[in-house]
C-alpha cells in the first residue's frame, strides 16, 4: 500500500505539472476584463500579506448571455512560477474549489454581459504558505475548463529590502536606460549557500515578461545580500505611456478621433499615434501600463459600463513596416504581454500599424514596442517606437525569494516598490 501511494503521488504531481497553463492568460471564449488587485485600488498588484486581513478583488465578465458556474483554486509555484511539487492540502486551508457565488447581470449597457466578483482569499480556501501562486478560474468544477488565470503573491515580511535607480556605467546605456540597485537585509536567515537558497525578481512597470528573473548577490557583507552586478537589473528607460480616455461612449475625449454609432458595438478610433522615438522628453503624469475600469455617467462601472470596439493606430515615420520586427501594444489591457493578442497589423494601404480591441468604458495606458521577428527569445523594447530616455518616471516592483535546504518551494519573503522619479540619482 505504501508503495502504490508513493506512485499514485507522483502521478498526481506529473498531472499537476504537465496541466500547468501559462499564468495572466484567458483561455475560454467571452470572458473579457479581468481585473485582480487589492481592495479598493485598481492600480495595484495582486500581493497580500500572509496572516493578514488583506484582500484582493477579482472582477470579471462573461458575455455568452446567461449565469454560469465559475469555481476557482490556488496552485502553489516557484519563483520561475512553475508548479511547486506539493500537494494542495500543504498549502490550502479548507477546500481546495470554491464557486464565485457573487454574479450581476450588466444593466444600462447596451452588450449585455454576466459580471462576476469575489474578495479573495476566503475563509474556506486560504493559502498557508508564502510564495507565488497561480489563479486558476474554471467552468462547472472541471479543471479542463479554463477559463483564464492569473498571479497572486503572498509575501511573509521576514527581509528589508533596500533600492535604489541609477544609470549605468555603460557609456552606451547612460541616457537610456535604468539601472536598479538592491540591498537585502537577512539577518534572521539562515542562508548557507545564496547562490543556491535565494532569487531575486525585478518588474518594470508590472511586465512579467521582461523581468529580471533569479537574479545573484555580487556582494555578502555580513548578513547583507548587494545585488549591483552591472548587466543584471538594467533596464530600457522608454517614454511616459500613451494614454486613451474612454470614460464616456458619448463625449469624445481628446484622444478620440471618432464613433462610428451605426455598428454596434460601437466603432471607436483613437487619433493615430505617431512614432515618438526621435522627439525630446517631456515628463506628464501617467499610469504605467494600468488601465481602471471607471464610467463618467453611471453609478457602478462593473456592471453598468459598456464595450466598444477600440481601433488604435501607429504611423511610421516614413510610411513602412520596421524590417525584420513586430509591432505589439502593451499594456494592462493586452495582458502586459507582446503576444498574438496584443500584436498589430500593418496596413500597407495607408503605411500604418493597427489593432483593434473589445474594451470596456474605462481609463486605458499603453505603449508600443517592438520585437525581432528571428529571435522569438528576444524581449520586446521601445526604442523604434517611443525612444529611450534615462529621465523616464517609471514603477519598479523587487521581490526577494528564499529557500531553506529542506524546503520543497520558494518562500516569497520580500517586497518592495519604488519609483524612479522619487528613488533616484544621475543627471
Amino acid at each position: 500500500m505504501k508503495h502504490r501511494f508513493i506512485i499514485f503521488y507522483l502521478l498526481l504531481v506529473t498531472y499537476n505539472t504537465s496541466a500547468q497553463r501559462e499564468p495572466d492568460r484567458i483561455y475560454m471564449e467571452g470572458i473579457q476584463t479581468v481585473k485582480l488587485f487589492q481592495q479598493n485600488d485598481q492600480q495595484s498588484v495582486p500581493l497580500i500579506r500572509l496572516g493578514s486581513a488583506d484582500q484582493l478583488e477579482l472582477h470579471f465578465d462573461d458575455l455568452s448571455g446567461m449565469a454560469r458556474n465559475f469555481f476557482y483554486t490556488y496552485e502553489l509555484c516557484n519563483a520561475d512560477w512553475k508548479p511547486a511539487l506539493l500537494n494542495p492540502f500543504d498549502y490550502l486551508k479548507g477546500f481546495t474549489q470554491n464557486r464565485i457565488a457573487q454574479y450581476r447581470m450588466s444593466s444600462i449597457a447596451m452588450t449585455k454581459y454576466m459580471h462576476y466578483q469575489v474578495l479573495l482569499p476566503e475563509r474556506s480556501c486560504m493559502p498557508s504558505k508564502s510564495g507565488n501562486y497561480l489563479l486558476k478560474v474554471f467552468l462547472n468544477g472541471d479543471t479542463s475548463k479554463l477559463a483564464f488565470t492569473r498571479r497572486v503573491m503572498i509575501v511573509d515580511d521576514r527581509v528589508n529590502i533596500g533600492a535604489r535607480i541609477s544609470q549605468p556605467f555603460n557609456s552606451s546605456q547612460i541616457r537610456t536606460h535604468q539601472k536598479v540597485q538592491v540591498t537585502v537585509g537577512a539577518k534572521d536567515l539562515n542562508i548557507m549557500s545564496p547562490q543556491q537558497q535565494t532569487k531575486l525578481v525585478i518588474l518594470q512597470n508590472n511586465r512579467w515578461s521582461d523581468a529580471a528573473y533569479n537574479l545573484q548577490p555580487s556582494f555578502i557583507r555580513g548578513n547583507a545580500l548587494e545585488y549591483n552586478g552591472e548587466q543584471d537589473a538594467v533596464f530600457p528607460a522608454g517614454k511616459e505611456f500613451r494614454w486613451a480616455d474612454l470614460r464616456s461612449f458619448r463625449f469624445e475625449s481628446d484622444r478620440v478621433e471618432r464613433v462610428d454609432r451605426s455598428e454596434f458595438p460601437h466603432h471607436i478610433f483613437i487619433r493615430p499615434d505617431l512614432q515618438r522615438n526621435d522627439l525630446r522628453y517631456a515628463f506628464f503624469n501617467d499610469r504605467n501600463g494600468w488601465n481602471e475600469i471607471s464610467t463618467t455617467e453611471s453609478i457602478n462601472p462593473w456592471w453598468q459600463g459598456d464595450y466598444a470596439k477600440v481601433e488604435f493606430t501607429l504611423v511610421p515615420s516614413n510610411g513602412q513596416p520596421y524590417p525584420g520586427k513586430e509591432v505589439f501594444i502593451v499594456g494592462e489591457m493586452t495582458g502586459n504581454q507582446a503576444s498574438d493578442s496584443s500584436r498589430m497589423v500593418f496596413d500597407t494601404e495607408k503605411g500604418v500599424y493597427k489593432k483593434l480591441l473589445f474594451l470596456k468604458q474605462g481609463y486605458y495606458s499603453y505603449q508600443y514596442l517592438t520585437k525581432d521577428t528571428r529571435d522569438r527569445s528576444a524581449k520586446a523594447e521601445p526604442s523604434l517606437t517611443e525612444g529611450n530616455y534615462w529621465e523616464t518616471e517609471n514603477e519598479y516592483l523587487i521581490l526577494f525569494y528564499f529557500r531553506p535546504f529542506s524546503g520543497r518551494h520558494d518562500e516569497l519573503l520580500g517586497v518592495t516598490r519604488l519609483n524612479s522619479r522619487n528613488f533616484g540619482n544621475g543627471f
